[in-house]
């Protein structure tokens, strides 16, 4: 299987490119959310790449396991200490399958974009229920995108410039796609990155659930469990207010964070479970299965 866009130069960078990501302000929230839904019961990353999240989440004492398509970002994964106790299967987040049954799937960083149809979507949802045991939560960290700042008539829009970086999204917006373009300047060079998404609205995403036999419980804006869309656009993934600087060279999903409402769905699966129709409103959507009688 090829390492897709995430390999050589851009995997090895992977972590110093992203590196807001990893600040505590940042993950501290992600992890704790998590570690709080999955209890002692195990956890499923889909894109687990270098370990972002996983690695903390399994110092917590979480059976964490990956899946992930990209050799070279597992390799990367592999060299850091305590990564021994995260077992990984290279394959695709939307058709492979690992052993066991998990309380928690998650999939962050804006990463369900890098499925670039509707229909691989829907078979990452599928994959997901498939892997969850009965109670088990599905976890999509995604932005939406905005549109609304695009002028009338335009389809690029820079989402970061810096004396370093300069990023900018492509639209085509009859297909929900776009392409992330990143330059990055240092020692007189510059060094370009491209990347294809397909994003997708909150009810598209529920609907995906109730294809896969899941229900929406929760959607928050943020890891904070903040409930406010207005909120999540005036801060960063930290909550701190302050703006993302240009380190997006291997960003799972795209985009400057700062600029965009973070969804967090919560796909709960009860086996023989009927659909419930009552959606909860926030900032964030939940999903579960009524059962059966």
């Amino acid at each position: 299987m090829s390492d897709g866009i995430f390999s050589g130069d851009i995997a090895a960078n992977y972590d110093k490119t992203s590196v807001a990501m990893f600040e505590e302000a940042v993950l501290g929230p992600t992890v704790e959310f998590l570690s709080d839904l999955v209890g002692q019961d195990r956890a499923l990353e889909f894109a687990i790449g270098t370990g972002r999240v996983a690695l903390p989440l399994s110092a917590r004492g979480v059976d964490v396991c990956g899946i992930e398509m990209s050799r070279s970002m597992v390799d990367q994964l592999m060299a850091k200490p305590g990564s021994e106790r995260i077992p990984v299967t290279i394959g695709d987040m939307a058709t492979t399958r690992v052993d066991g049954t998990f309380g928690l799937v998650y999939l962050v960083y804006n990463t369900i974009s890098n499925l670039l149809t509707q229909q691989a979507q829907v078979e990452c949802f599928r994959n997901a229920a498939a892997h969850l045991r009965p109670g088990g939560c599905f976890v999509v960290e995604t932005s939406i995108p905005d549109l609304q700042r695009l002028p009338p008539g335009d389809v690029i829009r820079a989402h970061d410039v810096t004396g370093d970086h300069l990023g900018f999204d492509e639209y085509d917006i009859a297909n929900q796609r776009l392409v992330s373009h990143h330059y990055w300047i240092s020692d007189g060079r510059a060094q370009t990155f491209d990347s294809a998404h397909r994003y997708a609205w909150p009810a598209e995403l529920d609907l995906m659930a109730q294809l896969a036999g899941m229900s929406l419980t929760q959607r928050w804006s943020n890891w904070h469990r903040e409930p406010s869309p207005a909120a999540a656009r005036r801060t960063s993934p930290s909550g701190s207010g302050r703006r993302s600087v240009g380190v997006r060279a291997s960003d799972r999903g795209q985009h400057d964070a700062a600029s965009y409402v973070m969804i967090t769905v919560i796909a709960s699966c009860t086996a023989g479970g009927q659909f419930s129709t009552r959606l909860e409103f926030g900032s964030s959507a939940v999903i579960a299965p009524e059962p059966r009688n």
